[in-house]
């Protein structure tokens, strides 16, 4: 299998140059929320192991919140957010992206500070480009060209069983296998692909197992030090939630409605949000520590179809910037940004909490998995108020969502299955 990778490059902004950034930006789409995948500036529909990618302006609107509880606010410039997933390795696309379409960056990091006529573009990016804390998956492997070749099979069966509907007294077994043949016939004509699933490479299978050992062993040499450190640990975790600031204001109804007019314009949508982390080591050593057992789950639990009980998210990952001074947390979904936040909040509401309860302003919790986001309003007012326009957003499947990718996965398994009873022929048709 080909492994997914993500990437993220993010650059401040030149004060003077951000109203014409915006521009620049919003001209990429064919209106509010509608990427133009073949635009001039960066056309992301060129490449083909691309599944989705942003453009975000990231500004300090909600640092102000500090300074009403008496906190030193930082200065932080607006950013340049460049942002994606894609099959395989990211460093490689970004190479891709700076050899193809060269003139368009330099068009869009032309606004950003320190960027020159004559910089060394894959220099800068690699310059400016920053890790991801955790990353999830929806089912890693899958690549962009399965999604695509798949759905082109479903639907090609769809429509052969509309052409030619069954003879009366036909078994299902005898209709799969009619249909196994008409699309080996496709497949062998040229009017359908279905690419093998090649070998995963060697280096990242040997990496992924040193990954899956070496985090539990680390953390079983520790162990030793935190059960001794427990009673610190707990009292620190304690008295930082009793006296946490907790602020969820509602957001303004005009914030709102420039969210909702980039939503909904697909099965799926886009969110970004950003957060300063509270103060204090405590907060932070804590963070950064769950932050690792987040991204060990997602890497090697959570990546064949849900997050936890969530089954809805695409990819999703969490990244300091600002040198830790600020989280950033982005997710590709399905459906609307109201079941998305009902889902959490049903399903994995102390997961939410285990990682944002360590966001200044966050509702407070108790035993860091209580609470917090069980307090709807106050959950649901701070998510927004922390949500950030995404100005530029591509998927490279439209219209296709995770129920349809695992419909169509299981269509072409049983293509290949061999023989099937007639309760198993049954079932597969029925994903038709």
């Amino acid at each position: 299998m080909i492994p997914q990778s993500v990437f993220l490059i993010v650059a401040p902004v030149a004060p003077a140059r951000v109203s014409a950034l915006r521009v620049l930006l919003d001209g990429m789409n064919f209106e509010p929320g509608i990427v133009d995948p073949h635009n001039p500036i960066l056309p992301f529909g060129r490449f083909e192991q691309l599944h989705y990618a942003r453009l975000v302006l990231i500004d300090d609107a909600t640092m102000a919140d500090l300074e009403l509880f008496g906190l030193p606010r930082p200065q932080l410039p607006t950013q340049l957010a460049l942002l994606g997933e894609c099959d395989g390795s990211a460093g490689e696309l970004l190479k891709e992206f700076a050899q193809r379409a060269e003139p368009g960056l330099r068009q869009i990091f032309s606004h950003c500070e320190g960027f020159a006529l004559d910089t060394d573009l894959s220099a800068w990016i690699a310059a400016h480009s920053l890790p991801s804390a955790a990353v999830y998956v929806n089912r890693i492997g899958r690549t962009v060209d399965q999604v695509r070749e798949e759905a082109a099979l479903a639907r090609a069966l769809a429509a052969q069983v509309e052409r030619e509907p069954p003879l009366p007294g036909t078994t299902a077994s005898e209709r799969r296998r009619a249909l196994v043949d008409f699309a080996r016939l496709q497949v062998r004509s040229g009017r359908l692909r279905l690419t093998p699933i090649p070998p995963t490479p060697f280096f990242w299978w040997l990496l992924d197992v040193i990954h899956a050992i070496g985090i539990p062993l680390i953390g079983l040499a520790l162990l030793p030090l935190l059960i001794l450190a427990s009673p610190l640990i707990i009292y620190l975790l304690r008295t930082a939630e009793r006296s946490d600031v907790e602020y969820c204001p509602r957001p303004s109804a005009s914030a709102v409605l420039t969210m909702q007019k980039l939503e909904d314009h697909d099965l799926s949508n886009s969110f970004t949000a950003v957060g300063p982390v509270k103060p204090g080591l405590f907060r932070k050593l804590l963070l950064r520590a769950l932050l690792v057992a987040i991204d060990y789950g997602c890497r090697h639990i959570f990546n064949a179809g849900h997050l936890a009980r969530v089954q809805t998210i695409h990819f999703a990952r969490w990244a300091y910037i600002d040198e830790g001074a600020r989280v950033l947390f982005i997710s590709n979904y399905d459906g609307s940004h109201e079941a998305y936040m009902d889902d959490f909040i049903n399903k994995v509401a102390w997961g939410l909490n285990l990682v944002f309860s360590n966001g200044f302003g966050w509702p407070r919790t108790d035993w860091l998995v209580c609470g917090g986001a069980r307090h709807e309003l106050r959950f649901k007012y701070y998510q927004r108020r922390h949500q950030i326009p995404t100005q530029v957003w591509y998927k490279a499947y439209p219209g296709l969502t995770l129920s349809d990718l695992e419909r169509n996965r299981r269509i072409r398994e049983g293509l290949d299955a061999g023989d099937m009873n007639e309760s198993a022929s049954l079932a597969w048709l029925r994903l038709l």
